[in-house]
């Protein structure tokens, strides 16, 4: 069986009430991929507003392997020293990362931020030498629209994204780059210009899914 674990901030997690493009992923490998998989990670919970807490289990559909790592307002800087344990523990085969937006935003800057990429890769090897990974750069959002300096500091991490990813990338445990999300638009694809909605979860699911088709014949193109 296929084991992936999706490992994100609050795109990834989602509030209650929401589908998650987690939930969207996997739809469409049930649709395209021939052999079983299931979703792992140490997490199932969504995000309550309203508690400001992750205490949440209202799905919009809770009919799917909804486990995860992923937290709001968390980090590369905080899923690193999470993810060996994590994947020792669950023993996945993919990890599907969307990280970034929130270490650039309060926590690091480019190049600690890339710092802790590889950090995070070396980790997750360590405990299971034959991982392999989807990362996602850092999405369109609306703070890079008004924040100069800040998109200035997305751009540049994401190129060392690319960097990384290419120094790093090796056939026991392949290191993929999904594009991102295409035509992915803040005004249509999120809810406040930084989470998606409906729309712009079914982009998230299709970058990650591209990436896994085009590398690793792993379902098929994403259908929207």
């Amino acid at each position: 069986m296929l084991r992936f674990m999706p490992v994100g901030d609050s795109m990834t997690i989602g509030s209650a009430g929401e589908h998650t493009w987690r939930y969207r992923l996997w739809r469409h490998l049930c649709e395209t991929y021939g052999g079983p998989f299931t979703f792992v990670g140490p997490r199932e919970e969504l995000y309550d507003k309203s508690a400001e807490a992750p205490t949440s289990y209202a799905y919009a559909d809770p009919n799917f392997p909804r486990a995860h790592l992923a937290g709001w307002g968390e980090g590369w800087q905080q899923m690193t020293p999470l993810i060996g344990e994590a994947v020792r523990r669950h023993r996945p085969d993919v990890l599907l990362v969307s990280l970034g937006l929130i270490d650039l935003g309060f926590y690091t800057n480019a190049e600690q931020t890339a710092a802790n990429v590889r950090a995070f890769v070396a980790a997750a090897r360590e405990a299971r030498p034959r991982v392999r990974m989807v990362l996602l750069p850092v999405i369109p959002n609306i703070r890079a629209l008004t924040d100069a300096p800040f998109a200035a500091q997305v751009e540049q991490f994401n190129d060392l994204l690319a960097k990384t990813v290419a120094d790093l990338d090796e056939p026991r445990s392949p290191l993929l780059l999904a594009s991102p999300p295409e035509s992915y638009d803040i005004d249509t694809d999120t809810y406040d210009g930084t989470h998606p909605n409906a729309s712009g979860e079914h982009r998230i699911a299709a970058a990650f899914a591209g990436a896994m088709w085009e590398a690793w014949d792993i379902g098929h193109p994403y259908a929207a």
